[in-house]
């Protein structure tokens, strides 16, 4: 029963966000609103697959830790704080708000992924769970807002 309340609250998602893929040719030409330099992009050298990383990310509110995932045809990225995650739109919503943890995704596109943590910074959250809500995550707000949100609740 409590479990049904829960779920059927998740927030509902909206347009994805648009950004350029960073694992793409460096002879393709990024949109003019790109977060990555087009010089930094084509500096990068392919990572053999699956590949994974993770890196600590210094923030206002405190640090959290970044996490990036490929594998042929396919990758996810995610920030994770003590109180929950910031994560791409491979992430459920329906499943972590029936276990009453905080999650807020944004989306990237098949053209233009969302890959490294960094990416998910300038991305607009589209979903969250109903504790992220409650922490005062919003739709349409930065992921690094988000990350912040998600920091405070923890203090």
């Amino acid at each position: 029963e409590n479990r049904q309340r829960k779920s059927s609250s998740v927030v509902a998602l909206s347009q994805p966000s648009r950004y350029w893929d960073e694992t793409a040719s460096t002879t393709s030409t990024p949109p003019t609103d790109s977060p990555i330099p087009l010089a930094q992009k084509a500096s990068r050298m392919p990572e053999p697959l699956p590949s994974s990383s993770t890196k600590v990310m210094q923030f206002a509110n405190g640090s959290a830790n970044g996490f990036s995932h490929r594998w042929e045809g396919g990758q996810y990225c995610s920030i994770i704080t003590k109180f929950g995650i910031v994560g791409c739109g491979i992430y459920d919503l329906e499943t972590p708000a029936e276990f009453d943890q905080a999650i807020a995704i944004a989306k990237g596109t098949p053209a233009c992924p969302l890959v490294e943590p960094d990416d998910l910074l300038e991305a607009k959250i589209v979903g969250c769970t109903p504790k992220a809500a409650d922490a005062g995550i919003e739709i349409g707000m930065s992921g690094t807002e988000a990350v912040e949100k998600m920091l405070l609740a923890c203090k």
